[in-house]
């Protein structure tokens, strides 16, 4: 078996600066490596939660990783303790709001953010199970 120590998806966009100052800004991320011609990995200090972004047609990357990647049909999930109160600053920092915050019969509450690379980033709260 091959153990995992961590994971972290890798997104290929252009513009490495403004996603690296959106989620830094907007999520507290850390930039631990960035070098805005070839790639940027981001965490969480508070949780660990880890991010890759890819510059698209980059020559040290296998081909299947050059293409720009389409943002359509993905989402970051980011699990916050309140999505009432995560959704009010969003709106007060003039975020891009994809899908307005609303409760789901299976047990959360959410919204969706847009980043600047196109991405949707679905900012959920799971609620107690109510014994269903």
């Amino acid at each position: 078996m091959i153990e995992i120590e961590a994971m972290f998806p890798v997104m290929v966009t252009t513009n490495l600066e403004a996603v690296k100052t959106f989620y830094e800004s907007v999520f507290g991320f850390n930039a631990v490596f960035f070098d805005a011609d070839f790639y940027l990995h981001l965490v969480s200090p508070s949780s660990g939660v880890q991010l890759g972004f890819l510059m698209p047609e980059h020559t040290t990357q296998p081909e299947f990783l050059r293409p720009l990647m389409s943002p359509e049909g993905y989402v970051i999930s980011l699990e916050v303790k309140d999505a009432a109160q995560a959704y009010a600053e969003a709106q007060k920092m003039d975020l891009t709001i994809a899908m307005a915050l609303k409760e789901e019969a299976w047990g959360q509450v959410h919204f969706m953010l847009q980043d600047p690379g196109g991405f949707r980033i679905d900012v959920v709260q799971h609620l107690e199970a109510s014994g269903n």
